[in-house]
């Protein structure tokens, strides 16, 4: 965890340094920081009910909060708090926050500490105040109805990466004579970007060049009364007297959820699946096989850990975000132990590959060590490692077996699950799509129509447009080697290592079984080109010598068991530049019709993350993302 920017004074203050300002108002009384966050800030954007008027988000299904400064996130706990606490709230919150330098976990703690009824939103929080490294971070909180996403990064540099319409604007920070930065021109102009007509917004200062501002972009603004010490406030509603053009992106699917029908049962149709029930959608998941994750979904257990490279490229960040999503996702359904493990995951860096970025200070690089460090002799050594072998030690791995998420993510009660209909193609209708058989017969009608069918997904949307639209998609065939511990070699017990092990391939073990009896698994091979799923002797033979190059000891003792070892294997579908297609092909020419398939070797870190990309395309949601990397996955991408 990255030290705090903040000093606490003697009377229990928060003060920063940096700006030599108090980061909220003294005390804990009726006039205190939570008071003032409902007054000002609340209350000022007409977010709490009173006898005579609801609040203004009441019976939405969805609500978009901007704040310009999250400081140590009382705003943020008092909205979640006034959402709980209104029998009318929207459906889903959605709360983005911009913060260039993030508080510690126990700072939050000890900032909400005084208000009893903060203190477990707090607690929820603080578990998942990690690795907020600069770039954009998802927060998933409330059994996912609150959506909290942190912008890391100067407010100047992170507004222009928001691109979705606030309903409420916080615009709040240090104060202008301390930071005029955050309240420049430059700074309200890029807020009425974000705002439609009717947009509330409301901040503690009265400053005349703040005022000044807001009206020249368009906001009527008028002094409110405030809370002691402070003698006004301001509220200010979004009231250009001009047109205004769209500088945000729109949902694809406007009307309120209907039915929406998903072909494939892998982890990228539950995840789909999933976040649109979660979403008030019904769902029908189809799949040709009889029981779900039946393909490269069903392997027997799995690693997920973030992808690293010197210069933090596009697929590094992606993978963080991804781990953030599975993990959050992996803690509330799945039964820690029996389905998955949080161990942490040693990648020994075979020839030197993937070497970290380098920190841009200190505190960036302890909010890395959250997410992948330099392994030490503790790592090294009880991997049966040289003491100083080249590793990372990546401290949010875990292990999971994929089979038990899909299962989870297919039982929400807004989604049927169909075996054994094999879809031949689509055709579009006055409402959606209907989905046909080989034999021209129905099974089902949709307004919404995702193919997730991996490889199958290319000639699936070849035959539902006709050919029209197509994905360079690229079948990956792979072969895992696995086998009871029973029949581990005595040389060999010795030798496992206390975690997970990757790098040229990955080594797990003591990993319960559907029967009770745990397994070892090593893998996986990369066959190109290869459509069957077949298992060969050849792939336990590429599977040893992987293994031996990746733990050399162990893999010279595990040479017996490995010949004896079961063997599974599946078709992964992979695309040219290495990430995912998820979302519209088309949606002039094809009206919700959706694909989300490309995840080759990264199903687990990636699908989650991919089924709440999807569904803030269809709804205009914040992206979970960086719009940059959400642009990277559109599936359109391909399309000339």
């Amino acid at each position: 965890m990255a030290d705090s920017p903040v000093a606490w004074l003697p009377d229990g203050t928060p003060h920063c340094p940096r700006f030599d300002d108090i980061y909220r108002s003294r005390g804990t009384d009726a006039l205190g920081p939570w008071a003032q966050a409902r007054e000002v800030f609340l209350r000022g954007c007409g977010l709490l009910a009173d006898s005579q008027t609801p609040a203004r988000w009441a019976r939405q299904r969805q609500w978009h909060m901007l704040e310009t400064g999250f400081g140590l996130g009382l705003n943020f706990l008092a909205a979640w708090h006034a959402w709980r606490a209104d029998p009318d709230r929207p459906q889903r919150l959605f709360f983005s926050s911009i913060e260039a330098w993030p508080v510690s976990a126990e700072d939050l703690r000890r900032s909400a500490a005084p208000f009893e009824a903060l203190r477990p939103l707090a607690d929820e929080l603080a578990r998942q105040w990690k690795g907020l490294l600069p770039g954009t971070h998802r927060l998933v909180l409330d059994d996912e109805q609150v959506h909290l996403t942190l912008y890391v990064a100067d407010v100047e540099r992170a507004l222009p990466l928001i691109d979705t319409p606030a309903d409420s604007v916080l615009l709040d920070g240090f104060s202008p004579r301390s930071n005029p930065q955050m309240w420049s021109p430059a700074v309200i102009k890029a807020i009425a970007r974000l705002c439609r007509p009717g947009t509330g917004l409301a901040t503690w200062t009265v400053a005349r060049s703040v005022r000044d501002a807001l009206q020249q972009h368009g906001f009527r603004v008028c002094k409110a009364p405030g809370l002691p010490p402070k003698r006004h406030r301001l509220e200010a509603v979004f009231e250009p007297r001009w047109p205004v053009g769209r500088a945000w992106r729109a949902a694809h699917h406007a009307a309120p959820p209907g039915r929406a029908v998903i072909v494939g049962a892998g982890l990228a149709g539950s995840a789909a699946a999933w976040s649109l029930a979660r979403r008030g959608w019904t769902v029908e998941v189809l799949d040709a096989a009889a029981a779900p994750a039946a393909g490269a979904s069903g392997l027997p257990a799995g690693l997920i850990a973030p992808h690293v490279s010197p210069d933090d490229a596009p697929l590094s960040r992606l993978s963080r975000a991804g781990v953030r999503a599975t993990l959050q996702r992996a803690h509330a359904l799945l039964d820690h132990g029996k389905d998955w493990a949080p161990t942490g995951v040693l990648e020994h860096r075979v020839e030197g590959k993937r070497a970290l970025p380098l920190a841009a200070d200190d505190e960036t690089a302890l909010w890395m060590a959250d997410w992948t460090a330099p392994a030490d002799i503790q790592r090294t050594v009880p991997s049966a490692l040289p003491p100083q072998a080249q590793a990372l030690w990546h401290a949010c791995g875990a292990w999971i077996r994929p089979a038990r998420l899909v299962r989870m993510q297919l039982s929400h009660p807004g989604i049927r699950w169909r075996g054994g209909c094999p879809v031949r193609t689509a055709e579009r209708t006055a409402a959606g799509w209907r989905l046909l058989d080989a034999n021209g017969s129905p099974l089902a009608e949709a307004d919404v129509l995702i193919l997730a069918c991996a490889y199958a997904t290319r000639a699936l949307l070849a035959q539902v447009t006709g050919a029209e639209a197509t994905l360079p998609a690229h079948p990956l065939h792979g072969q895992v080697s696995w086998g009871p511990m029973s029949a581990v070699p005595a040389a060999a017990n010795c030798l496992l290592p206390p975690w997970p092990v990757n790098g040229h391939g990955s080594f797990l073990h003591g990993i319960p079984g559907d029967g009770g009896q745990p397994f070892w698994i090593l893998g996986s091979t990369f066959d190109r080109g290869q459509t069957q799923p077949t298992v060969s002797p050849e792939g336990h033979r590429a599977n040893l010598a992987r293994l031996q190059r990746l733990l050399p000891a162990l893999g010279e003792a595990m040479a017996p068991a490995i010949e004896q070892a079961q063997g599974w294997a599946a078709v992964r579908c992979t695309l040219p530049d290495r990430m995912p297609a998820i979302g519209a092909i088309d949606p002039g020419r094809w009206s919700g019709l959706y694909v989300f398939t490309g995840l080759g070797a990264r199903g687990l870190t990636l699908s989650v993350l991919g089924g709440e990309c999807l569904a803030a395309q269809l709804h205009g949601e914040p992206w979970p993302v960086e719009p940059a990397l959400a642009k990277a996955l559109q599936a359109g991408r391909f399309m000339r």
